[in-house]
């Protein structure tokens, strides 16, 4: 970090396995990252991995995020419920005529449950922790994920807001907790794809911090309970994300900053 220059951070890929929050969790437990970021909170399962290994596990909160719903630039939708967005994924919605939509087949698209937090918290919160249907497909990655929802009619997708709202290739739809009464992920104005990517939507901070978004989430630094330098070196970048500098850089990277 250029602040602190005697304070470097190293990414470690997870090798054989796809990054995510809980592959981020399973290598603090493992002793192969000192801490991690994450996009769930701390399970009790992670707790009692890291029990059996002689430690526990604490969580700092240090940001907001939403989830945002991808779907083609193509579709005549103007926003979607919670209770839909699950039956589509459960497989029980597979037109979008049956949401007043046209005729036309739906294609969900996710990654995969193991790969990471966002699927684990979307499993969790929207899915009510319910087996994914047959017809979603899953994708390594949200990149080759928008490809598709891109070049598909009738896909969908979910991801966080940072990743879906600046988007040109797709648009992001509104979502509500009852029908007709729905909060977009982007402020107002829309900006059509003909503006993009001289202008681009912006994330609507204030429905996420409010919670007038349905789709919120902590975000959070993970770190091992011990007296270590690498519990040292996880609270310290943990206040430095909360200082006003950190948290300027993390509304810049599209989150809301909690302070």
């Amino acid at each position: 970090m250029k602040d602190y220059p005697g304070f470097q951070l190293r990414y470690v890929d997870p090798i054989g396995r796809t990054p995510g929050s809980g592959t981020g969790i399973q290598m603090v437990i493992d002793r192969q990252l000192s801490f991690s970021q994450s996009s769930r909170s701390l399970s009790d399962k992670d707790q009692e991995k890291a029990r059996l290994r002689g430690f526990k596990l604490l969580q700092r909160d240090v940001a907001i995020d939403g989830l945002a719903i991808a779907v083609n630039h193509s579709l005549p939708v103007k926003g979607i419920t919670i209770e839909e967005l699950r039956n589509i994924y459960l497989g029980k919605i597979t037109n979008w005529k049956e949401i007043g939509g046209p005729d036309l087949r739906i294609t969900p698209y996710s990654r995969r449950l193991s790969d990471g937090g966002t699927v684990e918290f979307f499993w969790e919160y929207v899915l009510d922790k319910q087996e994914f249907g047959s017809n979603v497909k899953f994708i390594y990655s949200t990149t080759p994920a928008l490809r598709d929802v891109s070049n598909d009619p009738g896909g969908i997708y979910y991801a966080t807001a940072p990743e879906i709202v600046p988007q040109c290739t797709v648009k992001s739809l509104p979502i509500g907790r009852q029908p007709g009464k729905y909060i977009a992920p982007y402020t107002d104005p829309y900006v059509p794809p003909s503006s993009c990517p001289q202008e681009r939507n912006t994330l609507n901070y204030s429905a996420f911090r409010s919670g007038d978004y349905p789709i919120t989430r902590k975000l959070f630094v993970i770190i091992r309970d011990e007296n270590t330098i690498d519990r040292a070196a996880g609270e310290f970048y943990t206040e430095w994300l909360l200082s006003p500098r950190g948290q300027e850089l993390i509304a810049k990277a599209g989150y809301v900053p909690l302070r």
